[in-house]
């Protein structure tokens, strides 16, 4: 008998949980033998929302509109749901209850994100081992508001591995973009504590300021719009104005490319290596797509990048050298990421030298993305991650689905 599911996650986003969230939809409509899918959309901060026309939109667009009416109705009684969103947004909707996150790129998570993955849901699916390991090596102090109590509080509800998949779609050009330098370096990111993107640019810049070298940068601040293009050009402006004189050339791309837009970018004869020194990632979704094209890749050796970029114990990446160290002040976010957290901060020097090694042994570098990119071709098809993600939503011990009839204690954490 099929389970009617019910999935709750910014499926129309132009964002990394937008992804993940279509990954999701393409997984369990790979089995409408076992799934009677429901949809409802959320929005994801500034983001925007995808435009286009496909067979997928088409079925999309269908789901959400059923799934409204049945609401509407009260007529819509789902066995699952399936919820994709960070962990503070969880609620107990259905007989079973999954949470579908990407995890924290820090070291531990907030004691928030424990106690709504213990009271909520009855199993979390996350995207890395990083994830998975900074819920379980999370221990917080926390106040039974109900009987004084202090108490160790853990997480004790199953967290799963299941890794993302985003489809490879045919390269399409980005109209009147076309880089001077032979050799340029490629960063997508976001603008945002996290990132690290000014340091990205900044170190990049005093490392090749005398060469004709460029830098591609896909950025944005959270949005499309035009106040925010200017704000990430007069930030882009700011690192660049002690080098007025530079021959390196910095080349600002803002906004949301479409996938074949960024597997032109991936796959062009002057983009030759990818660069990611952001403080942690949940999975790191650019570089899997980077990497899935044979782009030489240079990042940490730290987060959830590790998962897809080692293989067997190897590296195939150049890797810049690191420390772990507190968050900064601007990054901490009460009841998502600790001031008492840790995650990595890349060597200045460590970095540049990477920068330095990639240009000069270029060959060498492809040669090993290339054996990744193969890799990558079988460990991480999208029969394997899609029978994963399958296996993981079906794969629940009904004697632990607990549900407790009285409203769960409130905790305080320290």
């Amino acid at each position: 008998m099929k389970k009617k599911i019910f999935v709750r996650g910014p499926v129309l986003s132009q964002s990394g949980y937008g992804e993940q969230s279509r990954f999701a939809l393409r997984a369990l409509r790979s089995r409408e033998d076992l799934f009677d899918i429901y949809v409802v959309p959320i929005t994801w901060g500034n983001t925007g929302w995808i435009w286009e026309k496909s067979e997928f939109r088409d079925w999309l667009d269908q789901r959400i509109g059923e799934t409204q009416v049945l609401m509407q109705n009260k007529q819509l009684q789902p066995d699952i749901s399936l919820q994709i969103t960070i962990p503070n947004e969880f609620k107990r909707m259905c007989p079973v209850n999954i949470g579908y996150t990407a995890g924290m790129e820090a070291s531990v998570v907030a004691g928030e994100w424990l106690q709504a993955g213990n009271e909520q849901v009855d199993k979390i699916l996350v995207t890395s081992k990083h994830s998975k390991d900074s819920y379980e090596n999370t221990t917080v102090q926390a106040t039974n508001n109900q009987t004084g109590e202090v108490v160790n509080y853990k997480l004790e509800t199953p967290v799963e591995i299941v890794h993302e998949h985003v489809l490879r779609v045919d390269p399409q050009p980005i109209e009147e973009f076309e880089p001077e330098c032979d050799f340029n370096f490629l960063v997508v990111s976001q603008a945002g504590p996290r990132k690290n993107l000014d340091n990205t640019i900044k170190w990049w810049v005093e490392e090749f300021h005398d060469q004709e070298v460029g830098l591609i940068v896909k950025t944005n601040h959270g949005g499309n719009s035009i106040g925010d293009s200017n704000r990430s050009y007069g930030a882009l402006k700011k690192t660049l104005e002690e080098y007025a004189d530079r021959k390196c050339k910095v080349y600002l791309l803002h906004g949301d490319l479409d996938r074949g837009q960024l597997t032109w970018l991936y796959n062009h004869d002057k983009v030759k290596s990818m660069i990611n020194i952001s403080h942690g990632e949940g999975f790191g979704l650019p570089l899997f797509e980077a990497a899935r094209e044979g782009l030489p890749i240079i990042t940490v050796p730290w987060s959830g990048q590790l998962d897809f970029l080692s293989h067997d114990g190897v590296n195939y990446f150049k890797a810049v050298k690191h420390e772990l160290r507190p968050v900064q002040q601007e990054a901490v976010w009460n009841g998502v990421i600790r001031p008492d957290a840790s995650w990595a901060y890349a060597d200045q020097g460590s970095y540049k030298m990477a920068l330095r090694d990639v240009l000069k042994n270029w060959e060498s570098h492809k040669s090993k993305a290339t054996e990744l990119q193969a890799i990558l071709e079988t460990t991480f098809s999208r029969e394997v991650i899609e029978k994963k993600f399958v296996d993981g939503v079906l794969g629940f011990d009904s004697s632990m689905l607990a549900k407790q009839e009285d409203e769960p204690a409130v905790m305080e954490f320290d």
